[in-house]
């Protein structure tokens, strides 16, 4: 292996990149195969006249890029051949769900075939995330966060002291945040983002027009989820309903005994609450849309093909235009469109 490895005294590139990039470079030639050992850190440095410090700062950071690893008693390994030349990127999502992986998939088509993206869902959960962040700590080329908590008492939360302090360490030009702009985080790290509070105001005041022939707003919003949803969502939906002096509630679900009335408009953001309330109304013999009039927040195929109503967030957009941040290397914030798509169901 030695003699692949060129080590330039009189170059400005420091030492230990040089051993980076030469290790990096013969692993895309061929000449340095997978499950190939390589020299020990003091053989290393030998044969180049090193100090011992510096090949060990350059064998940690190909460790953490998991291009070598180590097998105690028996020294370094090759453990990585493909891929070595993509763009590698960590893509941090909090919950499963049928929008969230649109933005995934749109980002993955965007991105394009030369980057590498490693997904990890983190529930909502602070310490999973700061588990999943401090383990891929400096492996990679970027790192796109969707930064959404839970507190203890199940509310939503954008960040906490802990996440904003891991994710601070981040360098700014590696760090995107999508969906969330309120990370109190300096220099402006990339950031593609939605605006809940204004987004479901100016949404719901396109569809004016008809909501306002509606008795009663209704928004069921699940105030203790197991991926709770920002409050600003009911700040906006509040804000819209006091502007245009209508008639309104906020209720947490939609019970299987509810009771419904002629002329209640519901507007729902969990599917499970979609779907009970779509059971109801068949159960009552009520007509959508004539009877009683549904928006569903988050669009979906399936919403589409039932005539459903929504007021979403552009996701295929959102995955787009994250990936040509990346690309492009922009800084600075991007709004996504947030959309009223009116349907039967009104």
């Amino acid at each position: 292996m030695m003699k692949f490895i060129k080590i330039d005294k009189n170059s400005r590139v420091p030492k230990y990149q040089q051993i980076i990039d030469s290790i990096i470079l013969n692993i895309s030639m061929g000449n340095l195969k997978m499950d190939q050992k390589i020299p020990s850190i003091n053989s290393f440095s030998e044969e180049f006249y090193l100090s011992r410090d510096t090949v060990e700062k350059a064998y940690s950071i190909l460790k953490e890029r998991n291009i070598i690893t180590s097998i105690q008693g028996k020294g370094f390994y090759i453990s990585r051949t493909k891929l070595i030349n993509k763009l590698n990127i960590l893509f941090l999502i909090n919950k499963l769900s049928w929008y969230k992986m649109e933005i995934y998939y749109s980002f993955m088509k965007s991105i394009g075939p030369n980057a590498y993206v490693d997904l990890h869902i983190y529930h909502c959960d602070e310490s999973l995330f700061l588990n999943l962040l401090e383990k891929h700590k400096r492996t990679y080329d970027h790192y796109v966060i969707m930064p959404h908590f839970k507190t203890e008492d199940q509310q939503h939360t954008s960040t906490t002291v802990d996440v904003t302090q891991a994710m601070s360490k981040i360098p700014r030009n590696k760090l995107v945040i999508m969906g969330n702009a309120q990370i109190p985080i300096e220099d402006n790290p990339i950031t593609v983002y939605e605006d809940y509070e204004q987004d479901i105001f100016n949404a719901l005041n396109k569809g004016v027009k008809k909501i306002a022939r509606y008795k009663k707003i209704i928004l069921i919003y699940p105030r203790k989820a197991v991926h709770p949803y920002p409050k600003r969502i009911t700040r906006g939906f509040t804000r819209f309903c006091v502007k245009h002096n209508l008639d309104f509630d906020i209720f947490d679900k939609v019970h299987d005994d509810m009771i419904l009335f002629k002329g209640d408009l519901f507007i729902t953001i969990e599917e499970n609450d979609l779907i009970n309330l779509m059971g109801l109304l068949k159960e009552k013999k009520l007509s959508l849309g004539k009877d009683i009039g549904i928006i569903s927040y988050n669009e979906t195929p399936l919403k589409a093909l039932l005539g459903i109503s929504t007021i979403s967030t552009d996701f295929k957009l959102m995955g787009e235009a994250t990936a040509h941040m990346v690309l492009d290397n922009k800084k600075g914030k991007v709004k996504v469109p947030f959309r009223f798509t009116n349907r039967n169901s009104m």
